[in-house]
Order: C-alpha cells, then structure tokens, then sequence
C-alpha cells in the first residue's frame, strides 16, 4: 500500500506542529496531556513518514544524476532503495492502521477452569503462571484481584490486574477457550485426559468511562469458604455485587478487608461493563472483527496444548510451535502473541486494499 507524497507531507507536518506546540511552554494541564498524547501515537507513523519521503528524494535525486563517472554508484544506490522502499511502505501502511483505543490500556485477565474438573483446575493455574512470566518478560505488573482455589493447587477462577505498556494490544488475542491434552496427575492408568480453561481479556477503564449508580448496586457479604487459610471462615469478608440493570455479578473473597475486597470487585465490575459498551459501539464493526484473527469470545476454542508430543496450536492462524515448556514458562508465549498480531494486520490491509 504505496502512500502519496501530499499524505507524507500532511503526517510530517502534523508532527512538527506537535513538536512545536510541546516545546513552547505554553500548553498546560489537560491541553498538555491531549497533545503528549496526540505526540506519542503519531510519532511511529511521522518517523516512518520521513524516511520514505527521505528515501523517494533520493530516488529523485539519483535518476536525475548525469555524470556518467557516477552513474554505476547511482545505479547500485538506485537498486538498494527500490528494494527497501516497499518494506517500508508496507511498515507506516500498519503503522497507519487504526487503532483499538483501549491498546494501550491496563487488562483485567480472567482465567476460569472448564470442563475436566481438578485437572481443568490445574490448567488453569498452569496458563495464569505463564500469563505472569510472560508479563515479568514484558516488563508489566501483575496484582491478583480474586482467586478461587482448590486444594490440590489448581485453581477454578483467578482474577488479575495485568498494568503496563500496551498489555491490552498484546493479550486480547488471547480471549476463549484453552485445551489441554495430557496424563492428568490424578490419572493412575496412564491415560490421556482432554480438559479445557477459558480466558478472558477486558481493557481496563478509568473510572470517567464507565457511571455506575450506587442504586444500580445490590451488594452482599459474607463469609468466605475454600482454600486460604484459617481468616477465611472466621470473618465476613467476602463481597458479592450484582449490577442491577445488566444482571452483571462479581464476587471477591481472596483478601482478609471486606472493604478491599469490594474495591476490587468494583474494579472488574467496571472492566465487564465497559466491554460490553465496546461490544454494544462497535456495532458492525464486531462483526468485521470475528472474520479477522478471532472475535475474542469466551466460547471460542482458540488454541491446544498438547504434552504428549510437546506441542502448542494456534487454531485461528493453524500454527503449530514444538516448544510447549517453553510457551508455558512465558518465553516461548511471545512468538505466538506477535504471530497474532501480524495476522490481525495483515487482514485489516487486505481488507483495506478490497
């Protein structure tokens, strides 16, 4: 996707405007943040913008040349160029691309054992260890909001906060069922069990995007049960919301405050309801979204684990990696969230180009 040289100039120059307007002094407060902002998404696209401008004024500049003693160096640089140029189109054409507004966002990652009962459980707990390896290797902070564990070390619901850079743009794609093929630590005859978790990824919201009414609430608590130490059968902790108008529930036992633990039921109660406005703006939109790498639903069986013979498989984009513990120690993981990603792009160009 070749991009004109009037569209090159508006990007460059919408740039230097930036950089001036920063480098005034003159913004303050909330026109400071629009235009840090506005800076930092358009910065990508502007430095890709130049040296394609940069590289067709050489082009230019070379094919006018005339001096026969240069024309062989020309004609080398010429070839370079052409060659690179295209690579760098394609480069500011994802750049270009737009943009999910929540990318850049915090995730809520929710991770629920499904069918196979403790061993589900055990799956579960294995993906949120990866899950926390490959954020320690990005970099990003992870705070367990809610667990739910059984007593064999599995657990049936774990909820955490996952904050950092552009952990949303990495982890949607990660949203819907996993399956695991293995020899289940409770299995005395050897035998090849298929169990399932399911993960879901919401953007976080900041409290502006999402008006939760007090009325809309009804809120219990009570005493907490399962796995976490003598505390928890002692006090009334636990808290339970429910959402009124949507019939939305969350539940947090896991700390010892009753008023911690509402915070963060709050806290994933907001991410719930602000994806669902998502679902609800995005209209048609959602549909468009389904045909590309997935449509992020819960119910969608999205990839395999299979340890027998050590492999994981991406359904959506039928990739098959040979390296299982390394995917689930977290550094392995990588490889297939960027595959997504350059999968998700390449869908939204073609899409663009049709």
């Amino acid at each position: 996707m070749s991009v004109s040289d009037t569209r090159l100039g508006h990007i460059t120059h919408r740039f230097a405007e930036l950089e001036a307007r920063l480098g005034s002094g003159t913004l303050e407060g909330a026109d400071f943040i629009a235009a840090s902002r506005d800076y930092a998404e358009l910065e990508p696209v502007a430095r890709i913008a130049q040296e394609i401008a940069a590289m067709r004024e050489e082009i230019a500049s070379l094919a006018a040349l005339d001096d026969p003693d240069m024309r062989e160096l020309a004609e080398e640089e010429l070839a370079r160029i052409n060659a690179e140029l295209p690579q760098a189109e394609h480069r500011l054409a994802i750049a270009m691309l737009p943009r999910d507004s929540a990318d850049s966002r915090p995730a809520m990652l929710e991770i629920r054992a499904g069918t196979g009962g403790d061993e589900a459980a055990l799956f579960a707990a294995d993906l949120f260890r990866m899950y926390e390896k490959y954020a320690a290797e990005q970099g990003w902070r992870v705070e367990v909001v809610s667990v739910n564990a059984n007593d064999i070390g599995g657990y049936k619901e774990v909820v955490a906060n996952v904050a950092g850079n552009g952990v949303f743009a990495k982890l949607k794609f990660e949203s819907g069922v996993h399956r695991v093929q293995r020899v289940p630590v409770t299995e005395s005859g050897g035998r090849i069990h298929t169990s399932a978790a399911t993960v879901a990824v919401l953007p976080e919201p900041d409290e502006v995007d999402v008006r939760i009414e007090d009325k809309d609430l009804k809120i219990d608590v009570y005493r907490a049960s399962g796995a976490g130490g003598q505390h928890v059968n002692t006090t009334d902790s636990a808290v339970r919301i429910t959402h009124l108008p949507t019939g939305t529930v969350v539940t947090c036992q896991d700390g010892r405050s009753q008023h911690k633990n509402k915070d963060k039921a709050m806290q994933v109660l907001r991410a719930r309801l602000f994806e669902a406005q998502r679902d609800a703006a995005q209209g048609e939109e959602a549909e468009a979204r389904k045909a590309m790498v997935g449509s992020g639903d819960r119910s969608e069986r999205i990839r395999t684990y299979n340890f027998p013979q050590g492999r994981v498989t991406d359904h959506r984009i039928n990739l098959t990696l040979h390296r299982l513990p390394e995917v689930l120690e977290g550094t392995g993981l990588g490889e297939l969230v960027d595959a997504l990603i350059a999968e998700d792009q390449a869908k939204r160009l073609a899409s663009m180009d049709g």
